[in-house]
């Protein structure tokens, strides 16, 4: 396993267990797992996931864009405008697939 990626694992098992993530735990949950880290890199990569919610960042891989994911407003009105809002999102991608197969062009052309 690479170093890089056992690092991601480790930061990723420390948020799933809502364990704050800091270049200690990463370099001794990798070590645990008899991949040497250097702590630089364990370091960095606590750095960068430091104050973002890493479960909500892996929830929002597919979302595309990287727009930040919707708040459930507060006004009951103002909510099925906003649940409306990705029908909407949906029904454009579905129409530009379909325009690509109109075309010829297919996934297995």
């Amino acid at each position: 396993m690479s170093t890089d990626l056992a690092a991601s694992y480790a930061a990723l098992i420390l948020a799933d267990d809502g364990i704050e993530i800091t270049a200690d735990k990463i370099v001794t949950l990798t070590n645990a797992a008899n991949v040497d880290v250097e702590p630089i890199w364990a370091s960095l990569l606590a750095k960068a996931l430091e104050g973002k919610n890493v479960k909500e960042l892996l929830s929002n891989v597919g979302s595309g864009g990287g727009a930040p994911a919707a708040v459930a407003p507060a006004a009951g009105g103002a909510g099925a405008a906003a649940a409306e809002a990705p029908k909407e999102e949906e029904k454009k991608e579905e129409e530009k697939e379909e325009s690509d197969d109109d075309m010829g062009f297919g996934l297995f052309d």
